[in-house]
């Protein structure tokens, strides 16, 4: 029989953090020691690529998720569904935060070098804001329901939206308005101009490694989580 906590295949979950682990440290070190090309306004800022980037894929996959789950809540009603959608949508919310975080300072020592600015409404940006906001109300509205069901419900109609809203707030929209973000205005994001093919291989580690430290932070928010409701019956997980 597998040894199991909380829905969890715990040994499964060991050998992916550990998994994990071991290839997040090789790509960070790689990411600082591997020599890369001299592209143009970035210079050694590039390096940044490996971080930044993969943040955002790893929160719209966390939202995503979060959806998934919050579906099978409306569809089944059960709590278990309502713990995954959230514990998902808050790791993700913390890589949108960091995501945000990493394109400010990477824009100010880039766009705005020799300036004074850190946020211009570059619409990129912008809308990311934005949908980190939509992601908040999503906390706020669990905080004003009480029972567990009914809040289940309308998180889950709400987080339904939110996610909807990611494809068009963090792809589609920021593409047709003129930016100095790469991608805008239908162009491509990852052209030889903002990442060199030497960078590829690295930035494509970085965002295997990534996701599956959301897939750990996220399946150890859910143990816990789950724990704690069973233990102290606590509504908000």
């Amino acid at each position: 029989m597998k040894e199991t906590q909380a829905g969890v295949d715990v040994k499964r979950y060991r050998l992916v953090r550990n998994v994990v682990a071991v290839w997040l440290t090789g790509m960070i070190v790689a990411a600082f020691v591997r020599d890369i090309p001299r592209l143009s306004i970035l210079e050694h800022t590039a390096r940044n690529l490996y971080f930044h980037v993969p943040m955002w894929f790893t929160m719209m996959a966390a939202a995503f998720v979060s959806a998934y789950h919050s579906l099978q809540v409306l569809r089944t009603g059960d709590l278990l569904r309502d713990i995954r959608a959230l514990q998902a949508a808050r790791v993700g919310f913390a890589f949108g935060l960091l995501g945000l975080a990493t394109g400010i300072v990477w824009a100010r020592f880039t766009w705005y070098v020799g300036t004074s600015i850190w946020w211009n409404f570059d619409p990129r940006q912008t809308m990311a804001a934005v949908q980190l906001l939509i992601y908040g109300a999503y906390f706020v509205l669990r905080t004003a329901i009480d029972e567990p069901h009914r809040r289940a419900r309308m998180a889950a109609v709400y987080n339904l939206f939110a996610a909807s809203t990611v494809p068009f707030l963090l792809y589609i929209v920021p593409r047709q308005m003129p930016s100095l973000h790469p991608g805008a205005e239908g162009n491509p994001a990852f052209s030889e101009t903002d990442l060199a093919p030497a960078m590829r291989p690295i930035f494509y580690a970085a965002v295997l490694g990534f996701l599956g430290l959301f897939w750990v932070l996220y399946t150890q928010r859910v143990r816990l989580a789950r724990l704690k409701h069973r233990l102290q019956g606590d509504p908000e997980y």
